[in-house]
């Protein structure tokens, strides 16, 4: 394999923003040709080269702000009249980012939380769906998602929730959405939705300021009634609304 592509594995394995900077065409005299690769990463720091000087520069630089906006870049980049380089060549780079899966932890694995985990995975995410029913655990067969077969709070002691993870709270019982909340509200996240109604939200949030389980400030952070609001009625309908969500927070 080669070693930029060994490279580009590794750096997904680890969850690190990059871009992919290849040399697709070139005219006139450049310091490389066609095919030439470079990864860069978020920092700065880069693996391979297009040919430095001022034109590597400069696509490390483009290569940064796609990273931020995450779309890919198709530029020609003129030699001597932009980048004042003595060579006087052409040179047309394909800048792509490199983005490994968010992890996404669903707590419940019944009718929404397993649809959430099989739609969720076609938009970046890498779900793991945690459950202390074995019975339904063992009705799951999907390789591509993990599931933890555990009491919650085992569970929650297995993870690791970082300030890029995603969390669904969707268990069989209210209640364990509520004790589960109350712990993961304390931690840094990326998202936090918890299913209920209107109601019952309301309820939830009245007891966790009158007995100072969260702050406010905790709690407004949390999506409950979970999910973009329309009328879904279905388990998938749900999932949905759920997912359009998280993706309207990954893309904010």
């Amino acid at each position: 394999m080669d070693r930029i592509f060994q490279k580009i594995n590794d750096n997904l394995n680890s969850k690190k923003s990059s871009a992919l900077c290849v040399v697709v065409g070139s005219q006139g005299s450049t310091p490389r040709k066609a095919g030439a690769k470079m990864i860069v990463y978020a920092d700065g720091q880069t693996e391979g080269t297009i040919g430095g000087g001022s034109i590597e520069k400069q696509v490390i630089e483009d290569a940064l702000a796609q990273i931020k906006l995450n779309t890919p870049l198709f530029k020609r980049y003129n030699l001597a009249e932009d980048l004042g380089m003595h060579c006087g060549g052409k040179m047309d780079i394909y800048i792509e980012p490199l983005f490994s899966k968010i992890d996404l932890f669903i707590f419940g694995a019944g009718h929404i939380g397993r649809v959430i985990a099989k739609y969720s995975l076609d938009f970046g995410f890498q779900p793991t769906i945690i459950d202390d029913r074995t019975e339904i655990i063992s009705t799951l067969n999907n390789e591509n998602f993990k599931v933890i077969n555990k009491d919650y709070f085992e569970a929650l002691k297995e993870i690791n929730i970082t300030p890029e993870s995603y969390i669904v709270l969707v268990s069989h019982k209210h209640k364990y959405d509520e004790i589960i909340l109350a712990e993961v509200g304390k931690k840094q996240y990326k998202y936090l939705g918890m299913i209920g109604s209107k109601n019952k939200v309301a309820i939830a949030r009245k007891r966790f300021l009158e007995e100072k389980i969260l702050t406010e400030e905790q709690l407004n952070k949390v999506d409950m009634p979970i999910g973009i609001k329309f009328n879904a009625q279905t388990p998938e309908e749900i999932a949905i609304s759920i997912i359009a969500k998280m993706i309207d927070v990954k893309n904010s």
